[in-house]
Formats: structure tokens, C-alpha cells, sequence
């Protein structure tokens, strides 16, 4: 028998080969999940009684043979009739060739699968195919299809005697690696590691006489029945533990795992993997597998789970996701959709579990999964509601709080005066040690907050829990991080305070990209003579700068510092002193007419002014600003006669890690002279 496939479109297989041309491996994919499906209806009629005869050898095999040119497709299963070859591979249904080229022609996977042309994948990389079909019906008389690629095809008897159906296709000269067995292999274990019927492609290997040789034992690709199609209840930990491995080889063990399993409102099974994260965060894709009934789909699940789950490894498989879907089909689709709101939810629920549990070992893995459910929290709403059940606060003596347990353990001693809890934390405990130090000494607590996502999970935090404030515990001297209304007033003269700002302004050095403000504090006697803070909100907008493009303006801009000189230190009140006796009869007179000249410019320039009294004062203006001159020249003069002032500044500087190169050089060597 001769005739022509039905398509209403002159020749499918040129459209075939141009809009399916990238994704050309697919072929075999659907060629294998059509043996598949061959295999499993016969296994469903035996097990109906409805196919009474043996079932035999119920596996798919691939066979490459390079010097024939061609690359074979068998199974056992159902097999086709000529009636059945008729209906389902001659006739390609569709209503007109116009409408489907308008309408597939952006979308080449929306061709295969949607409308039964897994088939005809085969002519993406076949010059003629041909189908050896015997049907498992009794009385079936075996049949023998073959086209080239062209509408026109032929159907007649052949003398296959096993049931079951070979799909043989000669390759085309522009696709001989798929002759190649290295890149079948390579194929069948991308797309078909875990279909369940046993895929045979070559032989098993040993090594003999100095090489890799073939035995007589089929190898077979695939495991049948992976981990993910098996109930919880009968898998060990060891159990999930293989199956990670075997799909990551060389990775280390996984810190836990989730295993889904829903059947409404949709079908979905799978298991996902959180890995142990060392180095810098990244969101690496490519890490979840998605499958359909066990057959490969993609692992570009962007809109299949959210997108911090994109950290997680593991697998996902749905058969509410057909096999051939495009990206903008997983992103568009409502299904789609519901099955990432569930598997967001059955993973925060698993979560919870763990916590409550077992939360010493949820306490102790803490660390290393804290990186997935920051990223959660800030990238998912409904997540991040329910991880504020779960989610943990460390502080520097190592314990672990949920966010209610440490907002109840901190509420008596470190509340404002203006009504607001303040969470004091570190960024580093070691650089900032002695804050950390004061602070506790002070009776407050401070929380390790030093992963790679801190800075904006600190915002986050201060958003949803009501009248809080997180503050860097080197953001200001101990007694100010937590406002009190027992505040110590500094008791400075403005001629004292001048005298000694001037002293400590002209003795900082040049630090690279930071800027100083000397300011006074009466802190503790026992406090250091000096502290160096950084500004809080000038530090965040510099670190949401280093994570945000478009935020240029306050990365360029300098660190900025305060050298917080301890006035009630008894170092400081000695040097007071000593400029005071020095300095107070050179200075006042100069502050003094200072004072007075500024008065005259204020009269001066009142709305009134005449232009003579603004250019009178522009007089004075210069005749202060030269007096100022003075007045700074006298006391860098005099500082630098007092190393114990620089001394003091370059200590702050290295208790910082800011005091380097020469100048570091310069203190070692002061300090050997102090000695």
C-alpha cells in the first residue's frame, strides 16, 4: 500500500526540521517515552486479563548501528496493526497549515507532544524511517511502514515475529554523532534515568588485556524506581542519601531533605535537597530536575518553584506539566502556578517540622541553612510569614533564639527611652570584639549577623517586627546605642572643648576613602579614651550600594567616622589640663574676638543692610576666618609636641583595622619610644 500522510500542510517535515532544529536531541527522548508507553499499556491489559499471552522480556532497547547508519528503537509492548499505523501515524491532525504555522511558529516545543508528533521528531535528525510493528491482538499479521521524509509513505506486510515495535531510523548526513554510542548513552542518561521500564543501550564493560572491552550482559541506562516514586514511609536516610549522590555525584552529603507527595489538586511527587552552600552566594540554576512521569523535562524550572528554591537541588515530577513546554509556558501557566504555591508552603511546613521536631539539630544545621530561608524571607511573601515561626537569631555567646523568644529576652533592658526595642548585633565578632565587649558589660545582648544576605535581612526584620531598631553594635559608644533618659552630660568649657577638638582633628591621619568627626562623650572612666563608631545609616546605604546597582551615589561616597574622645577618662583629663595650661591664654583672646566679630557680622547682614555693612562684614568674615587659622595653627602646634594624643588616635585606628602602611610603621615606633 502507498499513499499520503494526512496533513493538510504541503510537507510537515521541512516545518519539522526548521522550527524543532535546537532541540534536535529530543528526538530520542520521544522516541524512548513512546516505547515506554507501548510497555506499560500491555503490562496495565495483562493485568486486566484483558492480554492473556506472556509478557516475556519487558524492556526498551537502543541500538546503534554505525556502519548500517542507523539508530534503532524496540520494545515489546502493544504493538500497531496497519489500522493503527493508519490512525495514529498518518494522520497529523490539524485543521489547516496557515493556522499552524501563524500559530507554532515562535514555539517550537509547542509543536511536539501537544499534537502527538513525538513521532515525527525522528525526522529531525533521520533521512527515512521506518516502523516494524507486530500487534499484541491475536491473529495480528505484522506490518512494516516506511517514508523519507517526504508526505508520500509505504505500509506492508513484513515477517516480524516478536510483538512489539522497532522504530529504525537512518541517520542524515548532518547528524552522525548520533551513531556515536558515547553520545546515545550521554542522551539516554539525561533524558531517561528514571523512566520505569528498564532502557538497554549496548553492553556492560570490563576492563581486559589492557582495556575497556564489551561482556555479554545488556547495560541497562535507567533506575526504574527512584527514591521520589516510592512512599517516605519506605526509604532510609541512606536511601535519600544514594539517590543524591546519584544524581550530583562528588558532592557532599545534603544538610536534609523534603519529600513531596500531593495527588489534589494536582499530581506531584519529588524530593528536594538543601546542600551545604561553602563559598560566596550564588543563585546557581539548573540545580532542580523536572520530569513528567518520570521522563526528563527540563531543569530550567524558573515558575515551577520560587525563586529562592532555585538553592535546593533535587527533583520535581508532575503529569500536569505536559513533556514539551517552553519557559514562557512554565511562567504563564495557572497549574504551573499552584504547584509553586504548594511546594512553597509544604516547604516551609517541612521546615517548621524539623524546628519543632528536633531543634537541637535544627539549631546546629542553622548556619548553614540560615542562606535559604533569608533569601525566602526576602523574596517571598508567603514564605516569609511562615519562617517567622522558624527562623532563628544567634548571638555572640553562641545561643539561638526564635525572633519572639529574643524580642522577650531583650525587651526589659534594651527598649529606648522613646519606646522602641533595640536589637544590637555584629557584623563581625572578632573586628568588633571590644563593642561587642562594652556592650555586654553593659548588661544588653548582641546578635552574629554576618552572612552574605544580613543587610538586607536586617531591613526586613525591622519592617515586620513592630517598634524595633537594629543597630551595629560599633554604630555609636555603648551608652548611646540604646537611649536612656540617665544620659552623662560633657563637662567641657566651649574653650576647653575647642582647644581639644583642635588637638585630635589635627593629629588624624589620612585614612583612604573615610572621613572623621571629632565628638565628645562622658562614658565610664574605665571606658577606652577614645572610640571610633560608624554612622548607621550612612553604613547601610554603603552596603544596599555594594548589592544594588543604580546606588552609585552612596558607594562612591566616603566611610564616615566619629573619634569619640572619652571626656571622663582620666588619659583625656589629663591632657585637657595640660592644653589648658598651655594654651588658654593664647586661645581665649582669639575665641573672644571670634565671638564678638561673628556678632557684628550677625547685625550686619540683617534684612536691613545697606551695602556697605555686607561689604563691612565680608571684612570681617576673612578677619574670623584668619583668627580660626590661628587658633588651629596654635593647637596642631601644640599637639604635635604630645605623641600621647597621636598615640591614643592610631590605638582607636587599629582597634578598627584602619591604621596602615607608614603610619602603622609610625605608631610601632612611638610606641617603643613611649616604653
Amino acid at each position: 500500500m502507498k499513499g499520503t500522510i494526512g496533513v493538510t500542510t504541503e510537507n510537515i517535515f521541512p516545518v519539522i526540521k526548521k522550527f524543532l532544529y535546537s532541540d534536535h536531541e529530543i528526538f530520542l527522548r520521544e522516541l524512548v517515552s513512546n516505547a515506554i508507553d507501548a510497555t506499560q499499556k500491555l503490562k496495565t491489559l495483562s493485568s486486566f486479563g484483558d492480554f492473556k499471552g506472556e509478557l516475556g522480556e519487558m524492556n526498551v532497547r537502543v541500538t546503534v548501528d554505525k556502519e548500517a547508519g542507523t539508530l534503532t528503537v524496540s520494545d515489546h509492548g502493544i504493538g500497531m496493526t496497519a489500522d493503527d499505523i493508519e490512525k495514529y501515524i498518518n494522520q497529523i491532525a490539524f485543521s489547516g497549515a496557515e493556522e499552524f504555522l501563524e500559530k507554532y511558529k515562535d514555539n517550537a516545543n509547542a509543536i511536539i507532544g501537544h499534537f502527538g508528533l513525538g513521532f515525527y521528531s525522528a525526522f529531525m535528525v533521520a533521512k527515512k524511517v521506518e516502523i516494524h510493528s507486530l500487534s499484541y491482538k491475536e491473529g495480528a499479521e505484522a506490518v512494516k511502514w516506511e517514508c523519507d521524509g517526504s508526505p508520500e509513505f509505504t505500509l506492508e506486510p513484513c515477517d516480524k515475529t516478536v510483538r512489539g515495535t522497532d522504530i529504525i531510523l537512518h541517520i542524515d548526513d548532518d547528524n552522525k554523532e548520533f551513531l556515536e554510542q558515547t553520545r546515545i548513552d550521554a542522551l539516554l542518561r539525561k533524558y531517561c534515568r528514571f523512566l520505569p521500564v528498564p532502557v538497554v543501550s549496548g553492553k556492560e564493560q570490563e576492563w581486559k588485556d589492557g582495556k575497556m572491552v564489551d561482556t555479554d550482559r545488556d547495560r541497562i541506562i535507567n533506575i526504574t524506581e527512584p527514591a521520589w516514586t516510592k512512599k517516605p514511609s519506605d526509604l532510609t536516610d541512606k536511601d535519600y542519601l544514594d539517590f543524591y549522590h546519584e544524581l550530583y555525584p562528588g558532592q557532599d552529603d545534603p544538610l536534609f531533605w523534603i519529600h513531596l507527595n500531593v495527588d489534589y489538586p494536582f499530581t506531584l511527587t519529588g524530593i528536594l535537597f538543601f546542600p551545604k552552600i561553602k563559598n560566596n552566594f550564588e543563585v546557581t540554576k539548573n540545580r532542580i530536575q523536572l520530569y513528567c512521569n518520570q521522563v526528563y523535562v527540563t531543569d530550567s524550572v524558573e515558575g515551577v518553584v520560587p525563586e529562592f528554591m532555585m538553592l535546593l537541588q533535587g527533583v520535581i515530577d508532575s503529569p500536569d506539566i505536559p513533556l514539551n513546554v517552553s519557559r514562557s509556558y512554565l511562567q504563564s501557566d495557572s497549574a504551573v502556578k499552584k504547584i509553586s504555591s504548594y511546594i512553597t508552603k509544604k516547604v516551609a511546613g517541612r521546615l517548621d517540622e524539623i524546628f519543632r521536631n528536633n531543634r537541637a539539630d535544627f539549631e546546629q544545621k542553622w548556619d548553614d541553612i540560615k542562606i535559604f530561608i533569608e533569601y525566602g524571607m526576602l523574596t517571598d511573601e508567603k514564605f516569609c510569614e511562615q519562617a517567622m515561626k522558624f527562623c532563628l537569631l544567634k548571638d555572640t555567646e553562641g545561643k539561638y533564639f526564635t525572633i519572639e523568644e529574643y524580642k522577650a529576652l531583650i525587651e526589659p533592658s534594651q527598649t529606648d527611652k522613646e519606646g522602641n526595642i533595640v536589637f544590637l548585633y555584629s557584623t563581625d565578632t572578632t573586628a568588633q570584639y571590644n563593642y561587642i565587649k562594652s556592650a555586654t558589660e553593659s548588661g544588653y545582648n548582641v546578635l552574629v549577623f554576618d552572612g552574605q544576605l544580613d543587610s538586607h535581612f536586617v531591613g526586613l526584620l525591622e519592617h515586620k517586627i513592630e517598634k524595633s531598631r537594629f543597630v551595629r553594635v560599633d554604630s555609636d559608644v555603648v551608652s548611646n546605642l540604646i537611649p536612656k533618659d540617665n544620659r552623662r552630660e560633657v563637662d567641657l568649657t566651649p574653650l576647653r572643648r575647642n582647644i581639644l577638638s583642635g588637638m585630635f582633628t589635627s593629629q588624624l591621619p589620612k585614612v583612604d576613602k573615610a572621613t572623621f568627626l571629632v565628638s565628645f562623650e562622658a562614658l565610664a572612666p574605665t571606658d577606652a579614651p577614645i572610640v571610633i563608631t560608624q554612622n548607621e545609616y550612612m553604613r547601610r546605604m554603603k552596603e544596599m550600594a555594594a548589592l544594588q546597582p543604580g546606588m552609585n551615589f552612596y558607594g562612591e561616597m566616603p566611610d564616615s567616622y566619629s573619634l569619640v574622645v572619652n571626656t571622663s577618662h582620666p588619659i583625656i583629663e589629663k591632657i585637657g589640663e595640660n592644653a589648658g595650661k598651655e594654651l588658654d591664654t593664647k586661645i581665649e583672646p582669639l575665641e573672644k574676638g571670634i565671638e564678638e566679630k561673628n556678632a557684628e557680622i550677625t547685625r550686619l547682614r540683617s534684612d536691613k543692610s545697606s551695602d556697605e555693612d555686607k561689604k563691612q562684614a565680608d571684612t570681617l568674615l576673612g578677619e574670623v576666618d584668619k583668627e580660626r587659622k590661628q587658633v588651629s595653627d596654635i593647637t596642631a602646634a601644640y599637639a604635635s609636641t604630645q605623641p600621647v594624643v597621636r598615640q591614643l588616635i592610631d590605638l582607636a585606628l587599629l582597634g578598627n583595622g584602619l591604621l596602615r602602611g607608614e603610619d602603622l610603621s609610625r605608631f610601632i615606633a612611638r610606641s617603643v619610644e613611649l616604653l
